[in-house]
């Protein structure tokens, strides 16, 4: 098994706490409305409370690539903004990869916004497959585009994600 593990930063002009809220707490309602709201049909808890070790599964709309994609929960830590997930099945894994785990950090900038670090591609191989650039690069560019979808309607919505979401 080989991993292959990528990076991306994403600046925001939220703060950390807010974008951690809305990313980890408000991800299953804000997420379908406000990014895609016909791409996800639903996402639901299969198993655990929604802390670490839940399983949750995201079940994406017609015309989709990706049918569904389940993840597990592996930290959430809400003093350091940090989440950490783990896609363990689904068409995501396109029968090559075992698992794809993601650490996400959220830090102060100097503006009062946020400084977002992702480990966005620890990717498990399954053998010695190879890993295509522009899959590296297609999933950085669905990362930013969601980090910011998420920050313009945080800015348009001043009271969103001010305290958890259930």
């Amino acid at each position: 098994m080989g991993v292959f593990t990528d990076k991306v930063e994403v600046i925001t002009k939220i703060p950390p706490a807010r974008m951690f809220r809305a990313l980890v707490f408000g991800y299953d309602n804000l997420i379908p409305k406000i990014i895609f709201p016909k791409a996800i049909r639903n996402v639901e808890l299969i198993e655990g409370d929604g802390g670490p070790g839940s399983i949750k599964k995201i079940t994406f709309g017609e015309g989709s690539q990706v049918k569904y994609v389940k993840y597990k929960i592996e930290a959430i830590d809400e003093k350091d903004f940090s989440f950490n997930y783990t896609v363990i099945e689904g068409d995501a894994l396109m029968n090559n990869l075992k698992k794809i785990s993601h650490d996400i950090k959220f830090m102060a900038a100097p503006d009062g916004g946020s400084i977002c670090n992702i480990s966005i591609s620890n990717h498990y191989t399954i053998g010695d497959i190879y890993i295509k650039e522009e899959d590296v690069k297609a999933e950085k560019e669905r990362a930013l585009g969601l980090f910011k979808a998420v920050e313009a309607y945080l800015l348009a919505n001043r009271e969103a994600c001010k305290m958890k979401v259930d």
